[in-house]
C-alpha cells in the first residue's frame, strides 16, 4: 500500500493510529484483530470468542 493520507485512510485517538473502513477495505482482507472500523464484521467479541475456542479440542 502506498502513502497513507489522514483523515482519509487513517486519523489519530487518544495518541494512536486508527485505520479507517475505507482503508482496511482497500488493503482486501481481515487481519482479525478486532480494528475499530473493521468493515469485515470482525468485532472483539469474535476475537475474545476464538482465543477461548483455541484451547479446547
Amino acid at each position: 500500500m502506498s502513502d497513507l493520507k489522514e483523515g482519509e485512510d487513517f486519523y489519530f485517538e487518544r495518541g494512536l493510529m486508527v485505520l479507517t473502513a475505507k482503508y482496511l477495505l482497500k488493503r482486501g482482507y481481515c487481519c482479525r484483530n478486532a480494528c475499530r472500523n473493521c468493515p469485515y464484521g470482525f468485532t472483539k467479541k469474535k476475537k475474545e470468542a476464538d482465543e477461548k475456542g483455541a484451547g479446547q479440542v
